[in-house]
């Protein structure tokens, strides 16, 4: 007899610990937990045959963007067909498998709108939920996760056990598409079902963020310091989130204490922890602060994934560690892959000859202090960088890149437009912007004054 999941699904599996062994996985992948594939692990050594345990398991390595996790994806993809033909499985099963073979084939988007159209017909399943959520989240797709999560919103209730992952999950595709106040109460709810629930955590500390609320911020995270212990590596992008509400109150020290003893404790080179520490170290170094020798021990774990190719958002933050860390070698690499990549007919290629190669070239530029070509390279990418994926907060250090190659190159007013669109879509002004607008101010007043025809020598040219 088959069994049913924690929300009601059948699923392909008859060994009650099993069951349980998946019912955790699930559970632990919405709270993003580090558990997760102890648990999937257990549940697969019980079911090896469990054709929607493989599938999940061979998504779940394609998220982590690693190339050597490609041919594990395969392997999932191959034993879940296998135990398909000899085991009959659900449509819901079906659908996640189908997804795993879409993205293999060079097409995440495809993977997101086949798991999408599923969740129409069981729009209480919180892991298909979660699943589009994360991967229109790689795919920069904000109106797509909005859209997912507002469809199936109406489905849910407060006693549907997943109900306070769903509001985190709402509460971030809000935040992402401008709707801040709504975002922080969807998120601030949550966590009253969910009090694990990370993301929804985070997400409250991104409308924080947007909306110039630093101080806030940083006490939101303060006071909720079990809210991501419990978390995989996803943790240390909480604790990079609190550093930048410090850097933006102008505490630099505070910032470079947490990179030291929680953003970068274990000196992993997941893309994720590689892009935090990275985009953390520009920041500092475009306020000013000497980061030392910290741009080493990055740069050398971004040099052996300089081939990885399998996110353009990874290549971008593994090539400002690579160039800020004097790996030129393993720059040259990145950028020649990029190249390679922007001709492939598949989602990646189209996201790297629109955004990721610009961009890339770019900020090459930028580090040559070839700030005019900076800048004409990161603008004329700079509307369809979301591709990329990640967060706005993510992408913000692209953009400030890109203002402070216009004001290096002398290029006031375009920094001035550059900021205040910034501020449009963030909701309010931050330090950063402040201090650039001061900036561009000075500048603009000394280009009037030696343009004023009164104050030129006789007869001068």
């Amino acid at each position: 007899m088959r069994l049913s999941d924690q929300f009601g699904f059948d699923l392909t599996l008859t060994d009650k610990d099993a069951l349980a062994s998946w019912n955790a996985t699930v559970q632990a992948f919405l709270a993003h937990g580090k558990e997760t594939p102890t648990h999937l692990e257990t549940c697969l050594h019980l079911a090896p045959d469990f054709a929607l345990g493989h599938a999940a398991r061979g998504l779940f390595c394609l998220l982590l963007g690693r190339k050597e996790l490609n041919a594990t994806a395969r392997e999932c993809l191959s034993i879940a067909r296998t135990s398909a033909e000899h085991t009959p499985i659900t449509d819901r099963e079906t659908a996640v498998l189908d997804a795993l073979g879409a993205w293999l084939q060079g097409f995440p988007t495809r993977s997101a709108d086949i798991l999408d159209a599923m969740l129409v017909k069981v729009p209480e399943d919180a892991l298909i939920m979660k699943l589009v959520h994360a991967i229109r989240f790689v795919l920069g797709d904000s109106a797509g996760m909005y859209q997912s999560i507002e469809r199936i919103y109406p489905a849910f209730g407060e006693a549907h056990p997943a109900y306070g992952y769903l509001l985190g999950c709402r509460a971030f595709s809000l935040e992402e598409t401008g709707d801040y106040r709504q975002a922080e109460a969807s998120g601030r709810r949550g966590l009253e079902f969910a009090r694990d629930d990370a993301w929804g955590l985070h997400a409250v500390a991104h409308v924080h963020d947007m909306t110039g609320r630093s101080e806030e911020g940083a006490g939101w995270l303060e006071n909720h310091p079990d809210g991501w212990a419990h978390c995989n590596n996803f943790g240390y992008h909480v604790w990079w989130h609190l550093a930048l509400m410090y850097l933006d109150q102008g505490q630099a020290d505070k910032a470079l204490a947490l990179y030291d003893a929680d953003i970068r404790k274990d000196k992993t080179d997941d893309y994720r922890d590689i892009s935090n520490a990275a985009s953390l170290l520009v920041r500092l170094e475009l306020e000013g602060v000497d980061v030392g020798s910290r741009w080493d021990e990055i740069a050398l774990l971004s040099d052996k994934r300089a081939e990885d190719g399998c996110n353009v958002f990874a290549d971008l933050h593994y090539l400002l560690a690579l160039l800020n860390g004097g790996r030129r070698m393993g720059a040259d690499r990145l950028l020649t892959g990029l190249k390679e990549r922007a001709k492939h007919e598949t989602d990646i290629g189209r996201i790297t000859a629109e955004a990721g190669l610009p961009t890339g070239l770019g900020l090459e530029q930028y580090r040559k202090g070839n700030f005019a070509s900076a800048f004409t390279l990161l603008t004329s990418s700079r509307d369809n960088l979301y591709m990329v994926g990640g967060s706005h907060a993510q992408r913000d250090v692209f953009e400030r890149i890109t203002i402070d190659a216009a004001l290096r190159a002398g290029f006031s007013t375009e920094a001035e437009v550059l900021i205040k669109s910034r501020s449009r879509k963030r909701g309010a002004l931050d330090r950063f912007a402040e201090q650039r607008l001061e900036v561009c101010d000075k500048m603009q007043r000394a280009e009037q004054v030696m343009e004023d025809e009164k104050l030129r020598a006789a007869n001068s040219v």
